[in-house]
């Protein structure tokens, strides 16, 4: 489930690492009508052989429910845009979940002509309505040069591409305190067993070491998340993300017993197991990063866009607070994703080049330079990123290839994925207050899971 806090106005992310230029193969524009002394839309000033077609007169809107900051920096990407066509593009605030809006409009007679979606069951969505249109071949040749196999397949339907994803978010991160980790002699761990083992060392240096927000369910879901795609492997993952194996299955029994190594010690959650339900993901995040080497918590869990809470307090990210990647678990350790597709739901040559625009690096480029995003296009380099701990964040998705997922609560069915109090947030939130109950918490999960796909 896509929560206004999960997803808040500083969205996902999972990003290759750059080898060689940022500079496009040469491609052919869109439109059959161009004469040879027509611009090109090429930026020649920056190196760049993206070729744009000439829009002027053109206008078009493009909906996303981004705000503050990040909706800032996108119109700088879109002002770009406007510069190399010609065309002039406007920016619609739309409301979350963003396909609703969509379909508000739609029924007015007025959709935009482009929207962001951030999840691939909405751009499903938006084909079975017949609202998304297919992108075209200079498109498609624009993501095979830039995406991976599996973020190209994400924005598929039928097999058919219909969404470039231009914004992503890196979920598999923990964020901790330095000056704890200084005092405690500990280490950043690579594997689940050194990361218990870091716990311990936080633990008598004497700081709790986690920081849980389990009054919110969607924390919860992620951790078992990463657990479960590095211990079972990305097939299982998928299986059980379209429920094609029971939440019965051995692998969730495996992936519950081991989150129930950290769960289960409640000397090392901050507060205690009952403190922990109650503590909002907002607060476990600040509590981690405020009381100088005393926090209340040494490590908080989440992905990239926990900057945006930790510069709600008065340390600093990269000095302060820095980050590693989850721990590997199984053989290999974890990357977990979330993302905004550009979908075109009016079709036209001009709508066809913004998304074309939006699937080159030329367009990561200029708002990843700008801080607070990660794009999962696999040639934007990784010296684009402002500081290291953005660039760390991204080598680690990097490093992931075609082996990320896409959140797997954001793949179900919201009555048991993204429902407060309900489903899979009610039933992992049960097994924080209950860490022993590994048999009764699969019963329930499934029991959910088999009403909520049946409906």
């Amino acid at each position: 489930m896509r929560s206004t806090l999960r997803t808040p106005t500083f969205r996902r992310a999972a990003v290759a690492l750059a080898v060689g230029s940022l500079t496009l193969a040469l491609t052919s524009c869109g439109g059959d009508d161009k004469s040879d002394d027509e611009p090109s839309g090429k930026d020649t000033s920056s190196g760049s052989s993206l070729q744009l077609p000439k829009l002027d007169g053109k206008s078009l809107e493009i909906a996303a429910v981004w705000t503050g900051d990040e909706q800032k920096n996108f119109k700088q990407v879109l002002a770009e845009f406007e510069k190399r066509t010609g065309a002039k593009v406007t920016f619609v605030p739309a409301q979350d979940p963003i396909i609703n809006f969509i379909g508000s409009k739609v029924a007015g007679g007025s959709p935009p002509d482009v929207a962001m979606l951030p999840q691939p069951g909405a751009i499903k969505q938006a084909v079975d309505k017949k609202w998304a249109k297919p992108l075209d071949k200079d498109v498609q040749a624009e993501l095979a040069k830039n995406y991976s196999q599996g973020w190209q397949d994400l924005g598929k339907v039928d097999g058919k591409n219909y969404g470039a994803y231009y914004k992503a978010a890196n979920k598999s991160l923990i964020w901790y305190n330095t000056a704890v980790f200084q005092n405690a002699a500990a280490k950043e761990p690579k594997t689940w067993k050194d990361f218990l083992a870091t716990c311990q060392a936080v633990y008598d240096s004497g700081v709790t070491p986690v920081s849980v927000g389990g009054a919110d369910g969607w924390p919860l879901t992620d951790w078992f998340e990463n657990i479960y795609l590095s211990q079972a492997g990305p097939e299982k993952y998928d299986q059980l993300a379209a429920h094609k194996i029971k939440w019965t299955d051995p692998s969730v029994e495996r992936a519950l017993t081991t989150l129930a190594q950290l769960w289960g010690k409640s000397d090392y959650l901050a507060g205690g197991n009952k403190q922990a339900l109650q503590t909002e993901f907002t607060k476990s995040v600040e509590q981690t990063f405020t009381g100088g080497d005393q926090p209340k918590g040494a490590m908080v869990y989440e992905g990239d866009f926990v900057q945006v809470n930790i510069q709600q307090t008065k340390a600093k990210v990269g000095t302060d607070a820095k980050v590693f990647p989850f721990p590997a678990v199984g053989d290999k350790a974890p990357v977990v994703s979330g993302g905004d597709a550009a979908v075109i739901f009016k079709d036209s040559p001009a709508a066809q080049a913004l998304v074309k625009f939006l699937a080159s690096p030329d367009a990561a480029t200029i708002q990843a330079k700008l801080g607070g995003y990660l794009s999962p296009n696999k040639n934007v380099e990784l010296s684009a990123y402002p500081n290291e701990v953005q660039r760390t964040i991204a080598k680690a998705l990097v490093d992931s290839g075609d082996s990320f997922r896409f959140d797997m609560s954001d793949q179900t069915p919201q009555a048991f994925g993204g429902t407060p109090g309900k489903g899979e947030w009610k039933a992992l939130q049960d097994f924080l207050a209950n860490p022993k109950d590994v048999a009764g918490t699969q019963r329930t999960l499934e029991a959910d899971a088999a009403k909520a796909y049946k409906d």
